[in-house]
């Protein structure tokens, strides 16, 4: 990673980060407790909220295939953007588990679609210099720590159901930054560039994504169960919520510093120091869970295990799935990482947290960061020897 200057549609990217992960920030922790206030029982809140994951399976994958094949990525972004908010009117109408239930197929099928595609023009734009990446990236953080801490007060203050009139607003800011939006003109190597299929063959892409799948099942942990873990463990929602914050906080401070880090250590040692790091911090919630200070310590390694691990296999991403290839490689890494490992991982720590108590989950999302290490680094050595 070199430096270099701003690629010229930063404000536009800076505001789509910003403004969708606000709406992750309010929906994500809010939506149940609306849902709970329209009388869903806990399976159906549960069966609601698995949605926003399941669609990560499906919708990126068809999402990128169109894009590319159109090559119109701003025209297919701007129009699941705005499909999506039109779509929420659903939230606000229904009253009955299955109108709620399609609902959210529609709202989370289309927005499934909008981070892959905006990553995806954000890197044609760099044109593989990936050195102001974090900085447009970093906006995410910022807009979902101000939405969850904003959004707390507002809904004590008007009660619950201001929850969908505060996710469309910012969905609608999202399709307001679409409109900003325009296709960056591509530049494709002489040579003819392989199939996503033949890709998918190929040793080095298996492993790289199984890394990314085993890495994504472990943060399931964090993700489903933390705060029920802690709760549990009679921490207070205080102290829980700081802990969320601490997390977003160094994330934050990675994503900004981070072009430096890379050009100092190189992404092959990044990415497996973050899957050796993720080990040590699943290893310290699950074993160290009772002192407020290691729980610290683990959740400054966020700046590793999410930020560094995440910015790392974007750019790992970019040696196979670059100019006409990059909305189906980015939605090939949510649909298999986030989609698919968070979805799996969640349901197979669900299990062992019901079979064998909420310890072993944290002992396995440890062991799971240690098989992704491993395949991370049969990964970069066998990439080392494709030309």
């Amino acid at each position: 990673m070199t430096s270099s200057s701003w690629p010229k549609q930063s404000f536009a990217f800076a505001l789509f980060f910003f403004a969708y992960y606000g709406y992750i920030g309010v929906f994500s922790p809010y939506a149940s407790l609306y849902f709970a206030d329209k009388h869903m029982s806990a399976a159906e809140i549960g069966a609601l909220m698995s949605l926003m994951q399941v669609m990560r399976i499906f919708g990126p994958a068809l999402w990128g295939w169109v894009a590319d094949r159109k090559q119109q990525r701003v025209v297919v972004l701007r129009l699941t953007a705005c499909a999506a908010v039109a779509v929420f009117g659903g939230i606000f109408a229904g009253n009955t588990f299955a109108q709620l239930f399609i609902a959210m197929v529609a709202v989370n099928f289309f927005t499934s679609a909008q981070v892959p595609l905006s990553e995806a023009l954000m890197l044609a734009e760099m044109r593989g210099d990936l050195s102001n990446y974090g900085r447009l990236r970093v906006w995410g953080s910022i807009g979902f720590i101000l939405a969850v801490t904003l959004a707390g007060p507002l809904l004590d203050a008007f009660g619950i159901r201001l929850v969908p009139w505060i996710s469309v607003a910012l969905l609608a800011l999202v399709f307001g930054a679409t409109a900003k939006m325009h296709e960056t003109p591509a530049h494709h190597a002489a040579q003819k560039m392989p199939s996503v299929l033949e890709l998918l063959r190929r040793r080095e892409v298996i492993a790289f994504f199984a890394s990314t799948f085993l890495m994504i099942a472990a943060h399931a942990s964090l993700y489903v169960f933390y705060s029920l873990y802690l709760a549990r463990l009679g921490y207070s929602n205080t102290v829980i919520g700081l802990m969320w914050s601490v997390g977003v906080l160094v994330e934050i401070g990675f994503f900004f510093w981070q072009a430096p880090i890379f050009r100092r250590f190189g992404v092959r040692r990044i990415m497996v120091a973050s899957l050796v790091i993720a080990v040590a911090r699943f290893l310290l919630i699950g074993l160290g869970a009772a002192s407020v200070w290691l729980l610290l310590i683990a959740q400054l390694m966020h700046a590793a295990t999410f930020a560094a691990h995440h910015s790392a296999s974007i750019a790992t991403l970019q040696r196979w799935f670059s100019g006409p290839l990059q909305a189906r490689g980015q939605a090939l890494f949510t649909s298999i990482s986030y989609g698919l490992g968070g979805t799996l991982g969640g349901l197979a720590l669900g299990e062992l947290w019901d079979t064998f108590g909420a310890q072993t989950v944290y002992l396995a999302a440890a062991m799971f960061s240690l098989a992704a290490a491993g395949a991370a680094v049969y990964s970069y050595r066998w990439q080392s020897r494709t030309p």
